[in-house]
């Protein structure tokens, strides 16, 4: 297999997921329109209070990054906590963007990233952070082990790739970190990261659960540094529901809530479990590799799990956390009050309900 052309390269279209740049399609409902969109009330569409099997959005296509809900499904866990049997939807593709999904009332709840919802609630759309799986985004600077970069400052003087939809997220990387781009040679690349292997790059924005591995397994040898390790601490894979889904359906968002950690659970102990999973049956459309998979499901158990979450449970977010947030929203220029956002009293009471919920 080509790593760095077919099922990578197809992998490589997610950076529009969680860059500061990917709202466009939903930037484009304007302020009116999220509005219009959020006051219409909750429709079957959106697998609401009356339909039995709600929606999921999922922000990519069905790969390993969403295990937990596989699990969940083939446990009966969604059933069991009486939410029927959610429909995943496949994200990643125009039309497809979470926050236009629930603004919309196409979707009942969706699996995204707080810098995407933050500027559409500042248009005006009701909308609220619930858990977040990934403590931790995935981006990182991947460098050679021969030429090793180890943290933002590291990165003065050098060539530094950059695709264009990951030049915010880049840039709010070097504000949070007293840098400027004129400390940097940012050069504009695609998604193929052959610069890198060639000697033309020095550094290469990446996913921590891709691009390191998929390199190491092409044989080049590869070290990199986290955005979330050097003040941009931004969780991912966070779930966002309307708050009228709120309001209205608690009890139901919290018996989601209750499934989804208990596939989340399995699949941070089986990884090649999680990666059969994504291979033969929900993803099995996509080509992936079972090998590859299993490893990116290991590293993926770096984001998902943490000190916080082996304290107080997977998919929580703690007050410290929302508060980094909430600070490396504003440097991306999204200035918003914790409460606009986050609203974590649902999973605390998921939990305080099922003191054996938590492994």
């Amino acid at each position: 297999m080509n790593h760095f052309n077919g099922r990578t390269a197809f992998d490589r279209r997610s950076f529009l997921r969680y860059s500061l740049t990917g709202i466009g399609a939903v930037g484009a409902l304007g302020a009116t329109g999220a509005l219009a969109a959020c006051s219409s009330g909750t429709s079957d569409s959106g697998g609401g209070a009356s339909s039995t099997n709600p929606k999921v959005q999922l922000s990519w296509q069905k790969n390993i990054e969403f295990a937990g809900e596989y699990w969940a499904l083939e446990k009966g866990y969604f059933e069991q906590a009486g939410v029927g049997t959610p429909e995943l939807i496949t994200g990643g593709g125009a039309g497809t963007g979470v926050e236009t999904g629930l603004t919309s009332n196409k979707v009942w709840i969706g699996m995204t990233a707080p810098q995407l919802t933050a500027p559409v609630i500042l248009q005006g759309a009701k909308l609220m952070t619930v858990a977040a799986t990934f403590q931790k985004n995935p981006f990182c600077i991947v460098s050679s082990v021969d030429r090793p970069i180890a943290t933002p400052q590291e990165m003065k003087g050098k060539k530094i790739g950059v695709q264009a939809s990951n030049e915010n997220v880049f840039k709010a990387l070097l504000t949070a970190n007293g840098m400027t781009e004129n400390d940097v040679q940012k050069i504009t690349v695609q998604y193929d990261p052959t610069p890198l292997t060639k000697g033309d790059v020095d550094g290469w924005v990446s996913y921590v659960t891709n691009e390191p591995i998929t390199l190491a397994a092409s044989g080049f040898p590869n070290t990199n540094f986290l955005f979330a390790d050097f003040n941009l601490p931004l969780v991912a894979e966070t779930l966002v529901v309307r708050q009228e889904t709120i309001d209205n359906e608690r009890d139901k968002v919290k018996a989601f809530l209750k499934a989804d950690i208990q596939g989340w659970y399995d699949a941070v102990a089986d990884p090649a479990g999680s990666a059969r999973l994504a291979v033969s049956e929900y993803g099995k459309d996509l080509g992936l590799d079972e090998a590859e998979q299993t490893k990116e499901a290991t590293a993926q158990n770096g984001l998902v799990v943490s000190a916080d979450t082996d304290a107080n449970g997977l998919l929580t977010m703690t007050d410290a956390l929302i508060e980094e947030n909430i600070v490396a929203l504003e440097k991306a220029g999204y200035t918003l009050k914790p409460e606009q956002i986050f609203d974590m009293s649902l999973i605390k009471e998921v939990y305080a309900e099922n003191p054996g919920l938590k492994r």
